[in-house]
């Protein structure tokens, strides 16, 4: 059984760099969850394409609690996943990396956790550190080797989508502390952390945002960026398996202790 996952965004759609994959189907109480389960050296790990195979799922409609669910009933305990993410700041450029290590949520519709009362009943998940610290230092050391521009922190501003944002918006979230703005890491980070999954997030910056840019915006855009990172993206995911320590110190499994499932 996987203890790792990987879960790819924008242009990220097959673990190409994976041994023996093999396609797999998890039926949850959310829904019924496709991906793939490869091997990378001597480690199993699955993989979910957030999007769809062919980047046919809008990133408010995504079911991330089908997939986050899934991913813990296969035996999961560690997520890294991938985000294309616009800067709002000249210091983080386009084809540089960012390990975010908090969120501003902007999401408006989404099923944001798993306990909504009833059975589940309703717990108040801490969310003082949202992002794995022990994970990103993982990342990071593979960036590092790799001689990638990889910075380890960063406020993600997470929106509703499918739109970009408004320039005023931009401008909004800048004032309040946000270094990129993503469609993708809320509820993803939350409900892993529901679950007592450690989460990390390699944020790929595609272009400057709205208002920051010099041209209006455009999903091409995005692609292209991503079609040239994407290299770079399978190395960063795969070589920090190698630095994952199965003894971790981290409070992300601190939830479990409360819901009883630890």
């Amino acid at each position: 059984m996987p203890r790792i996952a990987f879960i790819g965004g924008t242009g990220l759609y097959s673990p190409k760099l994976l041994d023996d994959v093999r396609e797999f189907t998890e039926m949850t109480k959310y829904g019924e969850v496709r991906g793939m389960v490869g091997r990378y050296l001597d480690q199993e790990i699955a993989f979910i394409p957030r999007h769809g195979a062919k980047h046919s799922i809008p990133p408010h409609l995504i079911n991330y609690r089908a997939n986050i669910k899934a991913l813990q009933q296969m035996g999961v305990d560690t997520i890294i996943a991938t985000a294309a993410v616009g800067s709002l700041n000249f210091d983080r450029k386009p084809g540089e990396y960012v390990l975010a290590d908090q969120f501003i949520d902007f999401t408006k519709m989404r099923k944001s956790s798993f306990f909504e009362g009833g059975e589940e009943g309703v717990i108040h998940c801490d969310m003082t550190v949202p992002y794995c610290p022990e994970v990103r230092a993982a990342i990071k050391r593979a960036g590092d080797e790799k001689g990638l521009t990889v910075h380890d922190g960063g406020t993600y501003v997470c929106t509703e989508g499918p739109r970009f944002e408004t320039a005023a918006e931009i401008e909004m979230f800048k004032y309040m502390g946000g270094h990129l703005v993503g469609m993708t890491s809320v509820p993803e980070v939350c409900l892993a952390r529901e679950v007592g999954i450690c989460y990390a997030n390699v944020c790929i910056i595609t272009n400057y945002a709205a208002g920051i840019s010099p041209h209006i915006l455009n999903h091409v855009e995005v692609l292209e960026m991503m079609k040239n990172s994407v290299h770079e993206v399978r190395h960063l995911v795969l070589e920090s398996t190698k630095y994952l320590d199965t003894q971790r110190k981290c409070d992300c499994k601190a939830i479990l202790d409360e819901t009883g499932m630890s």
